[in-house]
């Protein structure tokens, strides 16, 4: 094996070691069901291995990343076998030592804004997950998404209001 393929494959078990569960949390958290989790992952990592040598090593890997995960999630929701039905991880539990009471409010409040991620568009769930859970810069999240920046502030606002929206409605049809 020449000297480069193997630096190029060194590289991206680097990539593959380092961000496997980013990936994957990510593809959750944009609609893959669970039993088709480690298989869309794979697929991403295919992708990613065969587009590495064009990846910009000045920029941020995450959302690079992440655009791959987005794209592969959106084809994934097209399935009509895949229609969006997010899953909420079985294993939620709060750092310490909660007691059971601390479990339920904790796997409550997940699968509230599981669902409230749910019901937003793609679009604006991948930068509202972006932005507000990976704590993503802005400008990197357009360059990852390939939108302007001012699309990904637009999106990230309408995200906002379509979640907190979602979320109320959901906490209230769940009050008892």
């Amino acid at each position: 094996m020449t000297e480069s393929r193997r630096s190029s494959q060194d590289q991206f078990r680097d990539v593959f070691d380092a961000e496997y569960d980013y990936v994957y949390h990510s593809l959750r958290r944009l609609g893959v069901q669970d039993r088709d989790l480690e298989d869309v992952c794979h697929e991403v990592f295919v992708a990613v291995y065969e587009n590495l040598p064009r990846y910009d090593r000045t920029r941020p890997l995450k959302p690079w990343l992440f655009a791959f995960a987005f794209r592969f999630a959106s084809d994934y929701r097209r399935l009509a076998r895949h229609k969006t039905e997010l899953g909420v991880p079985e294993d939620v539990v709060a750092s310490g030592a909660p007691n059971a009471e601390d479990i339920a409010q904790s796997r409550e409040a997940a699968a509230l804004v599981s669902r409230a991620l749910e019901a937003m568009p793609l679009d604006q769930r991948a930068v509202f997950v972006l932005y507000e859970i990976d704590e993503t810069p802005m400008k990197d999240i357009a360059d990852s998404l390939g939108i302007p920046l001012n699309t990904a502030y637009s999106r990230l606002r309408l995200a906002r209001a379509v979640f907190a929206e979602h979320a109320t409605r959901i906490a209230r049809e769940e009050s008892p």
